[in-house]
């Protein structure tokens, strides 16, 4: 059975604005995405230190943006945001309604 679905890599990023990077694929495309929303839970919750958000990476095998801590987004969905980003923060909301944190917390 032959893979139909495009594979995307990631080439590069800069971070824009706290929280928001402009990312850049191999197919010319970019998106611009505001990752706060979606900062929510074990994995990504702790992304909201903006120390540890600024230490984004590429990963040379994968070629994804991932971060110390493990986390790291398909480069399909990083590729198509605006398709997934409702369904991500509908999934931040209910990480965040399940664990208690972040909840009524203001974006710094």
């Amino acid at each position: 059975m032959k893979c139909t679905h495009p594979i995307y890599r990631v080439i590069d990023f800069e971070i824009v604005r706290p929280y928001t990077l402009r990312i850049r694929f191999d197919d010319g495309t970019e998106q611009v995405i505001d990752f706060y929303p979606v900062l929510a839970g074990a994995l990504f919750g702790p992304l909201r230190d903006e120390k540890l958000f600024r230490q984004v990476e590429i990963d040379p095998e994968v070629h994804t943006l991932v971060w110390p801590n493990g986390a790291d987004f398909d480069p399909q969905t990083l590729h198509d945001w605006p398709k997934y980003a409702d369904e991500m923060k509908r999934m931040a909301e209910r990480w965040t309604a399940d664990a208690g944190q972040w909840g009524g917390r203001s974006r710094p």
